[in-house]
């Protein structure tokens, strides 16, 4: 999921209104390291003022300054390729040949999450093939350093902070390990969560009574759907551009190749 999409600023404003009163944090942001740690204490206290715990404030205490996911977020690219040089970039042919297999093999779980959500198969395994791989790179930064470093970032404090809190929450809830590694951003799991998102719309899909969106293939794509379903998807209706369905598919990415890319994926896995 990419950091720029609606569906995660609607959620980085959800966590700012529950836990900041709406509020950005009033901590100093920074343009490079230097900064990073008199941050931290600051944003500390402020965090403990609205209803972190101790684990989550731990978790901030440990967090290093992320240069690599800054260099990530000044580097960004391959959304401004064509769709047909996206696709290829991505590897839409082995996607689409996987989920196929992933279709099959899964099939009471995408059977019942249907059931539930009214999500068909098809733009869920697009959206796992895209993200991760099926599960097969979830990503090598650590989370809440990752997501730490972006809110301290002056380029896009405000947005991050919400999703600091977010994954402050989760540690607290015991819902994410503070040494879980993720994306460069800090999405979560199979699908690439924001935390923010992920503290909304994670839902325990295998019945174990946990949410964990990096171990459970079943958490990570049934709350893939109620996302889906949360951003308008209607059952029954077409997820191609200029049907219902679509406007889902952009809540969940902001990148017009990338949600072309991902109906066109559906549409072939499910046949």
């Amino acid at each position: 999921m990419a950091f720029a999409g609606k569906a995660a600023l609607l959620a980085a404003s959800f966590c700012a209104s529950l836990l900041t009163a709406g509020h950005a944090s009033a901590a100093q942001c920074g343009n490079n390291a230097g900064g990073f740690e008199n941050w931290k204490a600051q944003f500390s206290r402020e965090a403990a003022s609205r209803g972190i715990g101790q684990r989550g404030l731990n978790a901030l205490a440990n967090t290093r300054y992320a240069s690599k996911t800054i260099a990530a977020d000044r580097g960004q690219k391959s959304f401004k390729l064509t769709l047909k040089s996206f696709m290829q970039k991505r590897g839409s042919n082995a996607i689409v040949s996987r989920g196929k297999g992933m279709k099959k093999k899964y099939a009471r779980l995408f059977a019942n999450i249907e059931q539930r959500y009214g999500v068909p198969a098809g733009p869920l395994i697009a959206i796992w093939g895209m993200e991760t791989g099926f599960g097969g790179f979830l990503g090598n930064q650590n989370i809440v350093s990752a997501v730490a470093t972006l809110a301290y970032d002056c380029r896009r404090s405000e947005f991050f902070t919400g999703h600091l809190y977010g994954a402050l929450t989760m540690v607290d809830r015991g819902m994410l390990d503070p040494n879980a590694k993720g994306a460069a951003h800090g999405e979560i799991g199979q699908t690439q969560f924001l935390p923010g998102n992920a503290l909304k719309y994670g839902v325990d899909g295998d019945g174990n009574g946990r949410v964990d969106m990096i171990r459970s293939q079943a958490d990570a794509l049934a709350s893939t759907a109620n996302f889906l379903r949360a951003h308008g998807w209607q059952r029954g209706a077409g997820y191609q551009p200029g049907q219902p369905n679509f406007r889902a598919i952009q809540g969940w990415n902001a990148a017009s190749v990338y949600q072309q890319a991902i109906a066109i994926m559906a549409k072939e896995i499910d046949g």
